[in-house]
């Protein structure tokens, strides 16, 4: 019997009046679920088996095999997020990626930059930067982490120039030949997105032009160097086509 602070990230029926459902937590990873009964009108485990319920989970772990959901004391209801479509979308592509970004790399930090990102966007900060910040630094647990200390060619600190997908990171003005030109704001982003602890975030005011390229830069780099490809991925894109 263990008591673990999870998120839920996918729930599914089993049988007649039970779940299947999985979280992530800190300690133990992805935890796969059995949550009986929770179907029933009466169950007290009726509200707290869907996706985004956050909280401590009081469960009967196995190490291998299914666990067994016993209770839940929900830490925050997150319902800032439920009401929006599009936080929903934001935070059901950072589940998406967590899980994948989990199977890869088992630290114990992923959880918390998590569970940051996804408070942040529930405090009504811009799902957008929050979800490419958190993008940027899970490169880093993938182990593709783009150059961004000094010029990915040369290693020049000096007199960058823009920001290259294809070539890994940052190209200084010697090294530069047919690379797209970004903006001086988004070479300094994307720096400070690596290093600013998503916490301590107390206002962040971008450009839908910066917020474009910065998006451009992580989704190009994501596609050329991670083989992750999440549907949650496509439909945000497309929502965000038709919004």
């Amino acid at each position: 019997m263990i008591d673990v602070e999870g998120i839920v990230i996918s729930d599914s029926p089993y049988k007649e009046t039970s779940k299947l459902i999985k979280i992530i937590t800190r300690e133990y990873g992805i935890i796969s679920l059995l949550a009986k009964g929770c179907r029933t009108l009466k169950s007290d485990l009726r509200c707290v088996t869907t996706k985004l319920t956050y909280g401590q989970f009081h469960i009967i772990y196995k190490e291998s095999g299914l666990s067994t959901l016993i209770s839940v004391d929900i830490k925050n209801n997150l319902k800032n997020i439920k009401k929006d479509i599009s936080k929903i979308s934001y935070v059901s592509f950072i589940l998406d990626l967590t899980e994948q970004v989990m199977k890869q790399n088992e630290n114990e930090e992923i959880f918390d930059l998590l569970m940051n990102a996804v408070l942040k966007i529930d405090e009504n900060y811009d799902a957008a930067i929050i979800t490419s910040i958190l993008e940027l630094k899970y490169l880093d647990y993938l182990g593709v982490m783009p150059i961004i200390d000094g010029c990915s060619v040369c290693g020049s600190t000096k007199s960058i120039a823009t920001l290259s997908s294809i070539r890994g990171g940052y190209i200084c003005n010697n090294c530069l030949s047919n690379d797209k030109i970004v903006d001086e704001k988004t070479i300094k982003l994307i720096r400070m997105f690596y290093y600013v602890d998503i916490y301590k975030i107390t206002n962040i005011e971008i450009s839908d032009k910066i917020k474009k390229e910065i998006n451009d830069f992580i989704d190009d780099y994501y596609d050329r160097y991670t083989g992750l490809y999440l549907k949650s991925k496509i439909f945000l894109k497309n929502l965000n086509k038709l919004s």
